[in-house]
Formats: structure tokens, sequence, C-alpha cells
């Protein structure tokens, strides 16, 4: 069984013999934001989550004219494929992913393993930052279609042909932490999870060199707890990254057609005023 778009992944001795192809622009996004720095495969240009990739006076997505001239900047065009990777099995580099997807960008792919297994496998790494002539990019969209909001999530409780997956730990599922636990506990009100939602901690997809498991072994983990590709799925973690990781798993890997990450995710759920909970 092979996955529903296996373009949407490509293996490391690819990008490896493609470093110098001009069509192409690796993109590094790492959770540790001075990973990049200490560090990356030659070229790849690297984006902060923290301060590039997220308007920094409202909680949201950059504007359309915001990602525009990030890209425009870094040298990225319409017609590049940009290939992304990152620290801690991709973790924010589907999300960054997920962003281009929801601005238009049409050739896109993983790097499977992520920096991990390009490091491991002994492949080159600088510290010198590439600089590619400023291009005049033009996002499309938004793709409402990929993007979950609060009401939406509220709606969708106990409505038939509708599913809901937590990938978060069992931990902050049950309520016992709000944030992994190498994390500050802290970022909403209260605990628990949405009603109806099951948990597949978002790990579950990964084998441990980092590489996703196989399409059999996938379908096999989500829909035996009723995350089916005939129903319209809502993935919600608490900041959004680990479940954009699990919107490209259910998206790009199975098929599903229609799978929303809801980036509000538990930070603001666990904060809303009148909202089920459940523990």
């Amino acid at each position: 069984m092979p996955y529903a778009n296996p373009d949407a992944i490509v293996e490391t001795a690819w990008v490896a013999s493609n470093l110098t192809n001009p069509t192409v622009r690796l993109v590094e996004v790492d959770v540790d934001t001075t990973a990049y720095d200490q560090g990356h495969a030659p070229g790849a240009i690297g984006f902060n989550w923290k301060s590039q990739l997220v308007d920094q006076v409202r909680r949201e997505l950059l504007s359309k004219a915001q990602f525009e001239d990030l890209l425009s900047r870094a040298g990225i065009g319409n017609n590049h494929t940009v290939i992304f990777y990152g620290d801690n099995n991709n973790w924010f580099a589907t999300w960054a992913y997920w962003n281009f997807k929801y601005w238009g960008h049409q050739a896109m792919k993983m790097m499977n393993g992520g920096r991990k297994k390009w490091i491991d496998e002994g492949r080159p790494v600088t510290k010198d930052v590439p600089t590619h002539p400023a291009t005049r990019y033009v996002a499309k969209g938004p793709d409402a279609s990929v993007r979950a909001f609060r009401d939406q999530v509220l709606e969708s409780i106990g409505r038939p042909g509708r599913g809901m997956v937590d990938v978060r730990s069992p931990k902050e599922y049950s309520g016992e932490l709000l944030a992994p636990e190498n994390l500050p506990q802290e970022g909403a009100q209260r605990g628990g999870h949405v009603p109806t939602a099951a948990n597949i901690p978002w790990g579950m997809a990964m084998r441990e060199d980092g590489t996703f498991k196989s399409a059999e072994e996938l379908k096999e983990l989500y829909a035996g707890k009723g995350i089916t590709p005939d129903k319209e799925i809502v993935a919600y973690c608490r900041i959004g990254e680990r479940s954009s990781h699990t919107w490209f798993v259910l998206r790009e890997l199975l098929g599903y057609q229609k799978v929303r990450n809801y980036d509000g995710s538990w930070t603001e759920w666990g904060s809303l005023v009148g909202v089920p909970i459940e523990r």
C-alpha cells in the first residue's frame, strides 16, 4: 500500500543530490530556534517559527502580504519546489508545510527523517547562510479547507460524519498536564480535551529513526480509533504544530480529503468561557 501522495515525501539521499538544484529551495524550521545557527544542510533557508512565520501582534498566521514578503526576500518563487525539514521529527517543518499549503504553494515535500536523520547519516552541514536572488512571490488562497476555527470545532462535537483527534500526550489529554512535560506548564486555564476527541499522540506515526511509518501501519493506527477518511476530521494539540504533523500524515500520506488543523488548539480551547471540556 503506497502513500496516497508519494510526492509529498523525499528521502535524504535525494536532498543531498539536489542541494545545488536551482529549482529547489530547502527550508529548515525547528522547535529549537537556535538549531539552524549551529549547523544546517548546505543551502537551507532557516525560518524562525516564533519571529518570522506568525504575526507579531495578533495570535494569527502571517497575512497574505506578510507571507509574500517573507518568501520574496528569502528568494523563494512560486515555481520553486520547497523541501521542508527540521528537528524533533519535523514538528515545525510540517507546520511550515501546512502554512505554505494554506497560502497555496504547489510544489512541496517533507524530508523524511528530518534534521536528525540528515546528521545521523553524516551528511554535510554548514553555518553559512545562503543568499538567493529576491523574487516577487504571489500567494494564492487562503485555502480555508485546511484550517479549523473554534466555532467549527464546537459545532462538530458529537455530529455524525465528524471526527476529532487530539494528538497530545495522554497526560495532556486527561488534563493532568497543560503542556508537554519538558515545556512550561502554561497556555490554558483548564486541562482536558474536547469531548468526543480520540487521543492518538502524533509520535505514534513515526519510526524510531524519525521517518514515517508505512501507509498500512498508519491506516490501522487512525482507523482503529475511528479517524477514517469518510469523515470530516479536525486535528488539534496545544498550539497547532503537533497537529499539523498529524494533518500532514492524514492528508498527504493517507489521502484524507476532509481534514483540518485547528491551530488555536488547547491554548485557545482551554481558556474559552463556556465551551465543553472532558477529562
